[in-house]
């Protein structure tokens, strides 16, 4: 079951394109579209990346739910001045999008089985148990490509883990169960295999953890998705080497044009 429409999500309706004025606050952005100020969701409440947002073109949806206080919402942005590159930001979808392909069977040498979300793992809940597999999803949006041209402003590099080492010891710690454990880093966008950063104060924890769980046996994946205006497209999945080793990884697949 490789075909196409098992390898596309579909949009309800197509993104539109707009340019962004600011971001006033985390949850907030101020889109440009059709002449009219857009108050927009701004969908992770992190940083993204060291990108100065101000003039980049971007794809919003809209919203037909009246309760919210906002009618829509900022999926990606373009790191490319002429909005050709799309790098999707939209950190709650990509659950949404991960569990479309796992049931539909477009992931299979990831995982494969009955699929459950938001499973109870200890003091946790990860985000799928699919079959015998514990899966934990993330979407990192600290480090984003950008071409030349693209404004870069100075960030803070404080940048909190205590979540994803929690769950990284409960993946550890389900092995002794005979569960499979497994970290998934879900890129809305082509990126290239995922390389660990040389430790510093800020980030030795995290290394240190994402280690040992590796060496209990907790399998790193890394999953590549293409955000366009009418949906979001399977590029490649591969399991990732491990840390230390070179980082090329296995191709399992990769997607035909992402134009989609």
């Amino acid at each position: 079951m490789d075909s196409e429409a098992n390898r596309t999500y579909r949009f309800r309706e197509p993104l539109k394109q707009g340019t962004i004025l600011s971001r006033p606050n985390r949850f907030i952005m101020l889109v440009k579209s059709g002449g009219k100020t857009l108050r927009c969701h701004c969908p992770t409440t992190g940083r993204l990346g060291d990108l100065k947002l101000s003039g980049l073109p971007c794809l919003y949806s809209t919203s037909d739910n009246d309760s919210r206080k906002t009618g829509y919402t900022v999926e990606a942005i373009s790191t490319l001045p002429s909005g050709s590159s799309w790098v999707g930001i939209n950190q709650n979808a990509a659950n949404r999008y991960f569990e479309f392909f796992l049931r539909n069977r477009a992931l299979t040498r990831l995982a494969k089985g009955e699929v459950q979300r938001e499973v109870k793992l200890g003091k946790s809940r990860i985000d799928f148990l699919v079959g015998n597999a514990y899966i934990e999803v993330k979407t990192p949006l600290i480090m984003l490509p950008a071409g030349e041209g693209v404004a870069r402003v100075k960030r803070s590099r404080f940048d909190s883990f205590d979540r994803l080492i929690r769950h990284m010891g409960e993946l550890k710690w389900s092995l002794s169960t005979g569960k499979q454990a497994k970290i998934v880093l879900c890129y809305l966008y082509d990126a290239k295999p995922f390389k660990p950063p040389r430790p510093d104060r800020t980030n030795s924890r995290i290394l240190a953890a994402a280690r040992a769980a590796e060496e209990a046996g907790v399998e790193r994946w890394q999953l590549n998705l293409s955000v366009g205006r009418n949906g979001v497209a399977l590029i490649r999945y591969f399991r990732s080497k491990p840390y230390g080793s070179d980082e090329k990884g296995e191709s399992v697949t990769r997607g035909r044009s992402t134009s989609h």
